[in-house]
């Protein structure tokens, strides 16, 4: 497959307290929190940096509706415009538009069972 996930872009989960939660895992494993929660950087196998995010969520959010499940997985994905393409084809449930942002585009599935999952083209120059 040409057009696919090439890692993992972030893990992003509900929280009774995001605030306290992202306290916590500063304080006790040493994450570098900010506002949003914290961003690990990798390198991916052609030696590109790749940023993947952390991220609690307020506890009544409903960004991961329409699944119900209290966590969200983003994926970093190669040319996504193509593979919702593919993906539409092939009888995979597609929510919502394409959103493009300064730091790339995204757009959402549903897999098997119902969760929604982020697809991201990451363009991680902009985090730095």
């Amino acid at each position: 497959m040409k057009n696919g996930v090439t890692g993992i872009g972030g893990l992003f989960f509900k929280s009774e307290n995001p605030k306290a939660s992202k306290e916590w895992y500063r304080k006790h494993l040493g994450f570098n929190t900010d506002d949003y929660g914290c961003t690990f950087w990798s390198k991916d196998v052609a030696g590109n940096d790749c940023a993947t995010q952390w991220s609690p969520f307020e506890e009544k959010t409903d960004y991961f509706e329409p699944s119900k499940k209290d966590f969200m997985f983003n994926y970093r994905v190669k040319n996504l415009v193509d593979l919702l393409v593919e993906l539409e084809k092939e009888g995979v449930t597609i929510i919502g538009e394409i959103q493009e942002f300064e730091y790339g585009k995204f757009g959402w599935v549903l897999d098997n069972e119902g969760n929604k999952i982020e697809l991201w083209e990451p363009i991680d120059s902009v985090f730095k």
